[in-house]
C-alpha cells in the first residue's frame, strides 16, 4: 500500500483539484461563451502552477530553452539538450558557473560578445572589437556581460576540438494534467524531462499544448501534431542551410558565398538563406536525428501521444525525414462507458479519482461531442484510426492503485494481438503519476520507472551495430 505521507498528500491534492475543476466547470456552465474568449491563442499554464525558467547552460548536464513555434496560438516547446551531444559520455565536460565567471574576468569588458542561443550574432562595428571564445561545448556567448548559453555552429559538423557533433534521437513529451492543467515548464515536468533526457540520451521536446476549457478538443491533439510537423520542417530547413553553405563556397560560411553569386541568382540565395536562418533552430539542426523519434505521453499526454502516433502512421512519407520509431504511454488517461474491473474497484483511488476525471473530460470535450466512448477517450472503440498493426512499438506504464490501469492494459493487449511490440510495466503499490508527480519524483520507484523506460526505448533508437541489449 502507498505510504501514509502519500495518502495524506492525496487527500489534500484531491481537495484542491476538485475545487479548481468545479470552479472551471461552473464558470463555463454560467457563461457558455467564456471558454471561447481565448480560443485560438489559448493558455498553456495556470497561475497556480509552479514553473521553472529555462536554462541554456550545461550546468547539470542538460541545457534547455523555450521556443514559441506557432504565431496564431500559444503553442510552445521546451528543448532539453544533453551535453552528450557535444562530447562523448566518457570524455564529457560541463560548462560550470565558475568557467563562465572566469571567462567574464578574463574578458574584462562588455566587448566580449558572441551570438546568443536564440539567433545569429548582431555585432555592431561601432562598439569596437568583438572577440570570441570557445570551449568543448562550442560557442559560449557573452553579451554585455550576460551569459546567453550554448550556440552550435550549424555551418560545421565538428566542435572547436575537431570532434564530430553527435546526432541524438528526439523525444516528444506531452505532460499530464487532465487537459486542464499542467505545463511543459512546470517544476515537476522540467525535472522529469531532464531525467529522461539523461537516461535515454535524447533531445527532449516538451510540448506546451493549449489547455481546456479555453481550448477544447481537438486543440491539444492538433498541437501535438503541429509539433511533429514542425520537427520535420526543422530537419528540412537544416538541410537547406547545408546546401546553401555548399553552394556559397563551403568553408567561408554562408556569408562568404554571397560574392560568388551575382544578379538574380545571388539575390535568391540571400532571400532563401535569410528566411532559413530566421526559422531554423540551431540545437536541432546541429544535434537532432529526426529519423529516430520517440513519443512519450504522461496521463492525458498519453492520449495525445497515441493520436500523434496514429496521424504519423496515416501520413508516413509526408513526414520525411521524421520517423516515429516508438512511443511510451505512462498511465494513459483512458476511460469508457462500460466500466472495467479497476474502474469499479478503484473508482475512489489516490490523487485522480474517477468522478474528477469525468469532470475533466466534460471540460475538455465539446458539449455536443461529450461521450466516454469518444475516440479521444476510449482506445478500444472500433474504427478509431489506421489498423493497429501499423502502430509503432508501444510501451505502457501502469500503476497498481490507478483506476485507469485495466483499460490501458486492454489496449496494449490489442496491439500485441496484431504483433506490435507492446509490453506493459506494472508497478506495485504505485499510484497514478507516481513517476511524474512533484512529491513523488525523487522516490526510488520513480527513478526505477525512468530507468526501465530508458532500457526499452534504447532498443529502438540505437544505431545499427550498437544495439542496446538487456
Amino acid at each position: 500500500m502507498p505510504s501514509v505521507a502519500v495518502k495524506l498528500y492525496s487527500v489534500f491534492f484531491k481537495f484542491l483539484l476538485k475545487h479548481r475543476l468545479q470552479n472551471r466547470y461552473q464558470s463555463t456552465a454560467d457563461d457558455p461563451d467564456s471558454s471561447k474568449l481565448n480560443a485560438g491563442f489559448g493558455v498553456t499554464t495556470r497561475p497556480e502552477e509552479s514553473v521553472v525558467a529555462s536554462n541554456p547552460v550545461f550546468t547539470d548536464g542538460i541545457a534547455s530553452k523555450d521556443i514559441h513555434i506557432d504565431p496564431s496560438t500559444s503553442l510552445s516547446v521546451r528543448i532539453f539538450l544533453p551535453d552528450t551531444a557535444i562530447t562523448e559520455p566518457k570524455s564529457r565536460t560541463r560548462v560550470s558557473n565558475k568557467r563562465v565567471d572566469a571567462l567574464l574576468n578574463e574578458s574584462g569588458s562588455a566587448n566580449f560578445h558572441r551570438r546568443n542561443s536564440f539567433g545569429p550574432s548582431s555585432n555592431d562595428v561601432s562598439t569596437g572589437d568583438h572577440s570570441s571564445r570557445r570551449n568543448s561545448h562550442g560557442n559560449v556567448g557573452l553579451e554585455n556581460g550576460v551569459y546567453r548559453g550554448y550556440l552550435p555552429s550549424i555551418e560545421k559538423n565538428h566542435n572547436s576540438n575537431g570532434e564530430k557533433l553527435r546526432k541524438l534521437p528526439v523525444m516528444l513529451q506531452f505532460h499530464g494534467g487532465g487537459f486542464v492543467s499542467g505545463s511543459s515548464d512546470s517544476v515537476a515536468n522540467d525535472f522529469f524531462c531532464r531525467r529522461i533526457a539523461k537516461l535515454c540520451d535524447v533531445i527532449v521536446l516538451a510540448v506546451g499544448y493549449r489547455l481546456a476549457p479555453e481550448n477544447r478538443y481537438p486543440a491539444a491533439f492538433e498541437d501535438g501534431w503541429k509539433v511533429l510537423n514542425w520537427l520535420a520542417k526543422q530537419a528540412n530547413l537544416a538541410e537547406c542551410s547545408k546546401s546553401l553553405i555548399v553552394r556559397g563556397g563551403g568553408g567561408g560560411g554562408i556569408g562568404a558565398g554571397y560574392g560568388a553569386h551575382s544578379g538574380a541568382a545571388g539575390g535568391r540565395a540571400r532571400i532563401a538563406d535569410t528566411f532559413g536562418a530566421s526559422m531554423v533552430e540551431p540545437w536541432l539542426a546541429a544535434h537532432a536525428d529526426p529519423s529516430r523519434c520517440v513519443l512519450l505521453g504522461v496521463s492525458c499526454g498519453a492520449n495525445i501521444s497515441d493520436y500523434v502516433a496514429r496521424k504519423a502512421v496515416e501520413c508516413r512519407k509526408l513526414l520525411d525525414p521524421v520517423k516515429v520509431v516508438a512511443q511510451v504511454l505512462m498511465y494513459p488517461f483512458f476511460i469508457g462507458s462500460v466500466p472495467t474491473h479497476s474502474e469499479i474497484k478503484l473508482a475512489n483511488s489516490y490523487f485522480y479519482d474517477k468522478p474528477m476525471c469525468v469532470l475533466a473530460w466534460k471540460l475538455f470535450l465539446p458539449e455536443d461531442e461529450f461521450s466516454l466512448d469518444h475516440p479521444a477517450a476510449n482506445p478500444l472503440v472500433p474504427n478509431r484510426g489506421p489498423p493497429l498493426k501499423l502502430m509503432p512499438p508501444t510501451l505502457t506504464v501502469v500503476a497498481e492503485h490507478d483506476w485507469m490501469r485495466d483499460r490501458a492494459i486492454a489496449y496494449s493487449e490489442e496491439l500485441r494481438k496484431v504483433n506490435v511490440d507492446a509490453p506493459v510495466l506494472e508497478y506495485k503499490d504505485a499510484v497514478h503519476e507516481f513517476a511524474t508527480l512533484d512529491m513523488l519524483l525523487k522516490t526510488p520507484q520513480a527513478q526505477a520507472c525512468a530507468e526501465d523506460i530508458a532500457i526499452w526505448v534504447k532498443k529502438y533508437i540505437s544505431i545499427r551495430g550498437h544495439e542496446f541489449s538487456y
